[in-house]
């Protein structure tokens, strides 16, 4: 089918047109014509309305489609269907399956079963043989199936020294960590962020210190060791500070934060509704000002959806027995549009979906041209 997009704005640093209003045709999936107006010819479908904005697809780098073991919660397809209706083009798929993506095998499933699919699959291999935190996986066989960084998802690494050797190795084949930051032993049992709102509803708190002391420790290990490291989701303003101090070190890190961290706060948990339980934790309106600032400022690199299914029997249950987790992917750009609109430029906003991925990923960067 062929497309005629009338009079949108282009968002996109890397192109020529950036911010210009043009008429857009697509022949065949491919952009023939870019120009100040384009009379569209019978039979191609015409897409116009107030407001249009187009840009290239964005790449969101850390998705849990839960495929393969919990395709109950989410099957590859489906969230990648997900994917495509958010505009996101390319996703990087989380190591947290059942089994975890550990070996060569596993990413090899992800990769295959991906082909041919509209959204590009970028597969993202265990730092740890099964995800147990104890010896390395094996991560050049991984590479060579197409993983594309190492992680052990949303399961922390507590040994310093597998940290040091991870990046160590990694950079020995040109590639990178991502590492999520939770010092279990002190949020070990945490069902929220600590403050006064866990106090007033008596539910356990999961201190901003958690995230920090850990991330502190995983910073000073990438300064003795080299290579490159990458925190996923940051959530406190402590947490900014951190980062900040070890980007003006020129240490080769950077991070991310999700979409959610952007826009609510622990207050929406007055009714103990399990869907606001996620990990890490919706924390204060002062975290939420510090995080926005941090992406004006360009201190944090990307924004994700943190896209993590759950079924009913998963979060229709009583507040600590609940999965962590929400779904993103399509709610993405709403969401970050009514969190970001005064502190972001839709420009900036875009970068941090779009080429800002792309780039720590090592892919090439793409444009409307």
């Amino acid at each position: 089918m062929n497309i005629l997009i009338k009079q949108a704005t282009i968002v996109d640093s890397n192109s020529s047109h950036n911010g210009k209003v043009v008429d857009i045709l697509i022949e065949k999936g491919v952009i023939t014509q870019i120009k100040k107006s384009i009379t569209p010819e019978k039979g191609i479908k015409t897409i116009e309305g107030d407001n249009l904005h187009v840009s290239a697809g964005w790449l969101d780098m850390q998705v849990n489609f839960c495929d393969p073991g919990n395709e109950h919660k989410e099957t590859l397809e489906k969230g990648l269907k997900a994917a495509a209706k958010g505009g996101f083009t390319g996703v990087a798929v989380m190591s947290g399956t059942n089994p975890p993506l550990h070996n060569k095998a596993q990413i090899d499933y992800v990769v295959n079963k991906a082909k041919s699919n509209t959204v590009d699959v970028y597969p993202v291999g265990t730092l740890s043989y099964n995800q147990e935190g104890k010896d390395l996986s094996e991560m050049y066989d991984m590479q060579l199936s197409g993983a594309v960084a190492f992680s052990d998802y949303k399961k922390p690494i507590k040994d310093a020294g597998l940290i040091l050797r991870a990046l160590q190795y990694s950079n020995n084949i040109n590639s990178f960590i991502i590492t999520h930051c939770d010092d279990k032993t002190i949020s070990h049992g945490g069902l929220m962020n600590e403050g006064v709102i866990s106090t007033r509803l008596g539910l356990k708190g999961i201190p901003a210190l958690a995230e920090e002391i850990m991330l502190q420790r995983n910073i000073q290990i990438l300064e003795y060791t080299g290579g490159k490291m990458h925190i996923p989701t940051i959530s406190s303003k402590g947490s900014v500070e951190l980062i900040k101090k070890a980007k003006a070190k020129k240490l080769n890190i950077t991070c991310g934060v999700a979409a959610y961290n952007l826009l609510l706060d622990d207050s929406e948990l007055e009714g103990f509704d399990t869907n606001y339980k996620v990990n890490p934790p919706l924390r204060t309106k002062d975290d939420i000002d510090a995080l926005k600032k941090a992406l004006a400022d360009g201190i944090i690199d990307v924004i994700v959806s943190d896209h993590a299914p759950q079924d009913i029997e998963s979060k229709d249950l009583e507040f600590d027995h609940a999965d962590n987790g929400m779904v993103g992917l399509e709610s993405c750009f709403g969401v970050l549009n009514t969190a970001l609109s005064s502190k972001l430029s839709l420009e900036n906003m875009v970068e941090k979906k779009k080429k800002n991925p792309r780039s720590i990923l090592g892919l090439d960067s793409v444009s409307i041209k």
